[in-house]
């Protein structure tokens, strides 16, 4: 029997939810296997697949079933409307860190106007905040910081594919940043407690890097560091802008108020509600 398009996208469905899997997987891996868009394979439903696109999404189904992540089989996630190469040693870009580039970008210009400015992502894992915010904000000189080599890598061929001008530096949180003063300062810093991680799920947990997902002190460690340097090397005026754990709101606010007693801190809800992200505006 022919394996048409609607076939293999509901059979798949099917095994991914009886297993508890994202079922949108599906769609994205057929989008890969064929080389459409979602448009063209809504609009093709009942084309058969050829016998190569029937073998490798046979494939690929196989590796996605055993909870590996979609992003991971196809190589690649969309942040901000561009394509980013993931892999095993960064983190897969999330729709909330979207908001917490978009919040950035509108108090910058608020700040700053369309003046240049110097940029800092900290911990820029697969480089989605540094590219982006260069891409979006032209005028910006950003440089991109992480204390892993691998992740770096990842970082340096996202900038080259999608054409952002970024400074690549290695070391551990702000220490590259050291030499200079900046006017902005990003980072989505790992911020989950140790002792969450038997509720996450096996797909974030086996796949993921940890060293991008964990952190001590009930996951305030980074943010407690940051606030203790950051101080030293913003400008006036100088904007901060955290992604943080829905749980961590009123704690990192308070960091960031101590370290920064004249400044405005405002903790920002997400598009689900939940407290996602700091902004600490220095004047």
């Amino acid at each position: 029997m022919t394996n048409t398009i609607h076939h293999a996208l509901k059979s798949l469905e099917a095994q991914l939810a009886e297993q508890q899997l994202d079922v949108n997987a599906a769609f994205l891996l057929l989008e890969h296997v064929t080389q459409k868009s979602r448009a063209s394979l809504l609009a093709d439903l009942r084309e058969p697949l050829t016998e190569h696109q029937s073998l490798q999404f046979d494939d690929l189904s196989a590796e996605l079933l055993t909870g590996k992540p979609i992003q991971h089989i196809i190589g690649e996630e969309w942040f901000y409307g561009r394509s980013f190469i993931v892999s095993k040693d960064v983190l897969i870009p999330r729709p909330e860190t979207e908001e917490l580039v978009q919040g950035a970008l509108h108090r910058t210009v608020k700040l700053f106007g369309n003046n240049p400015i110097q940029v800092a992502d900290i911990g820029t894992g697969s480089g989605a905040i540094a590219v982006t915010f260069q891409l979006e904000s032209p005028e910006a000189n950003v440089t991109a910081t992480d204390i892993s080599e691998a992740a770096l890598n990842v970082a340096r061929r996202n900038a080259e594919r999608n054409h952002a001008r970024i400074t690549f530096l290695q070391g551990d949180l702000a220490q590259p940043l050291a030499n200079g003063k900046w006017d902005v300062v990003l980072s989505n810093p790992p911020y989950i407690g140790l002792d969450e991680a038997s509720s996450m799920s096996s797909t974030v947990l086996d796949h993921e890097p940890h060293n991008a997902l964990f952190a001590d002190e009930n996951g305030l460690v980074l943010y407690r560091k940051l606030a203790e340097t950051l101080p030293a090397l913003m400008k006036k005026p100088g904007l901060i802008g955290l992604e943080i754990g829905y749980l961590q709101g009123e704690a990192v606010k308070r960091l960031f108020q101590n370290a920064f007693p004249t400044s405005e801190v405002e903790v920002v809800q997400d598009m689900n509600g939940k407290d996602r992200m700091i902004f600490c505006e220095i004047q």
